[in-house]
């Protein structure tokens, strides 16, 4: 049976397959007032915390009702992108006892938190290449004045949601995802376009390496073109012109650091993809 999807959200941007808010967005470390990665992710009835870099958690009981995460998904052990895991950890000890949440990470990151053996959480190791299926679990939702839209479902089926992993050229094992329905969803039996994030990268990786379809690509751009080559990031530059090789449909840049000059690194990428981009901002919606 189909879900009726809510009312349009403020400040969301077109599309079709679901719901990406934006948790935080800052690079490497939160700016003034601001939070590192993290984006909450719903469609197909299901609600996925991606990333969960320091103020991300804050930002998330603002959004949404923490109880009905049905997994957390980490791209890599800096700590800016997934600290808050444990303050979700103690969060959960106290208003969902017993229930534990899958959190899908690369190698080495779990031994890095506090809750590492905890069972409010249950840790699962990925690969690249490797494929997973996230499917709606029974909502326990706490009282608050939160809540998801459409009880943490944001699409036209409730099939859950199909991720699909690659490494990324990053110094520790880092992870790029693709996010999809998990079931067609069109009468004719096409699929809807995908999300992609390419967590941190440098110019070694490129989106099509998520593979065709990337109606919305999240991309990291921490820097402009003249400091190209000082780590292992990409540059507004470079993020427009790995998009428009591949494809996508639409460029949000995400993970600018604080003191990069949002106006110049939007020129360059705008120039680099050939097409309008957005730059993410806390509290963001956009449709995919």
């Amino acid at each position: 049976m189909a879900v009726d999807e809510p009312a349009e959200p403020a400040g969301a941007r077109p599309g079709c397959g679901g719901l990406l808010t934006v948790l935080g967005c800052d690079g490497s470390y939160p700016g003034p007032g601001g939070a590192a990665s993290g984006y909450l992710v719903q469609a197909g009835g299901v609600t996925i915390w991606l990333d969960a870099g320091p103020g991300t958690f804050a930002a998330l009981q603002l959004a949404a009702d923490p109880a009905l995460v049905d997994a957390v998904v980490l791209s890599h052990e800096h700590p800016d992108h997934w600290s808050d895991v444990d303050s979700f950890a103690v969060w959960r000890r106290e208003a969902v006892p017993g229930r534990p949440v899958p959190v899908y990470a690369p190698p080495g990151l779990r031994r890095r938190s506090y809750f590492a053996e905890d069972p409010v959480l249950e840790w699962h190791e990925v690969e690249p290449s490797q494929r997973v299926a996230v499917r709606p679990r029974p909502l326990q939702p706490t009282p608050g004045p939160a809540s998801a839209p459409g009880g943490g479902a944001a699409a036209e089926s409730a099939g859950g949601l199909r991720l699909s992993f690659c490494a990324t050229d990053h110094g520790p094992p880092t992870l790029a995802v693709r996010i999809e329905l998990g079931a067609p969803s069109g009468v004719d039996g096409s699929t809807r376009p995908a999300l992609g994030y390419s967590a941190d990268t440098g110019p070694g990786w490129a989106p099509m390496e998520l593979g065709p379809g990337i109606g919305l690509l999240l991309c990291e751009a921490t820097y402009t073109g003249d400091r190209e080559g000082e780590g292992r990031h990409l540059s507004g530059r470079q993020a427009g012109a790995l998009a428009a090789e591949a494809g996508v449909g639409r460029l949000v840049l995400t993970h600018r650091r604080p003191t990069t000059d949002p106006a110049a690194l939007a020129r360059e990428a705008v120039e680099a993809f050939g097409a309008a981009i957005e730059q993410a901002a806390a509290g963001q919606v956009h449709r995919w």
